[in-house]
């Protein structure tokens, strides 16, 4: 094998294997969280002592507005309107890419969170049942936010995808239902799987995105 065809191989691995680590370091984070009896790690108070003190009504009302963005039925349906949008633009696979993303991300979620079952912090506005780790809205949010990326390689879904990621980062810790610990997971979860996911599909997705096939 030639130093030329050894860079193009590596090239072309490199989102995956690099996706497949951030995957470990999530499952890593939650075992080493584990292991400290699932407390609060040093920048987790940190963070959330400079949280309390800035709370106001003025970052209440639009970290609310990030909750209702990220979870329930709107996170499924934003998704859903993205798979739709898709569809009528002829890129069907990209819509299944889409939709085998997140559903991958939200059932693995789902799965360490039931591992783990780390409880929440006590600072929160907002009620929710146990399973901090990793933040579910993180993770659906790096998913769809690394999809868009992956299928729209421009500045503007660099731009957007960073925002809504961070916004919802933000929404998360403010509401005091998530260590910063779990956001950071949630977004090593997320974007870990979109990229997996991609991996397999890429080269049809980019043929598909330049127009070189309609199937």
């Amino acid at each position: 094998m030639t130093d030329a065809t050894t860079a193009r191989t590596v090239s072309r691995r490199w989102p995956l294997i690099s996706s497949v680590t951030a995957l470990l370091l999530a499952v890593a984070l939650g075992g080493i969280i584990a292991l400290r009896g699932n407390t609060a790690l040093e920048f987790d108070t940190e963070w959330m002592d400079e949280i309390l003190e800035h709370r106001s009504p003025l970052w209440e009302v639009p970290s609310r507005v990030m909750d209702f963005l990220g979870g329930g039925w709107f996170a499924f349906a934003l998704p859903a309107a993205g798979i739709v949008v898709l569809l009528i633009a002829r890129r069907p696979w990209s819509a299944g890419y889409l939709a085998l993303a997140s559903a991958a991300s939200a059932a693995l979620v789902q799965a360490i969170k039931a591992l783990y079952g780390r409880p929440r912090p006590s600072a929160q506005l907002i009620d929710l049942d146990s399973g901090s780790f990793p933040s579910g809205h993180t993770a659906n949010a790096a998913t769809l936010a690394a999809v868009v990326v992956l299928l729209f390689p421009r500045v503007w879904a660099w731009f957007i995808a960073a925002a809504w990621v961070v916004l919802m980062l933000l929404s998360r810790t403010y509401l005091g239902v998530h260590w910063l610990s779990d956001t950071l997971g949630g977004v090593l979860v997320g974007v870990a799987v979109a990229v997996i996911v991609w991996a397999p599909f890429a080269a049809r997705l980019q043929r598909e995105r330049t127009g070189s096939v309609r199937s």
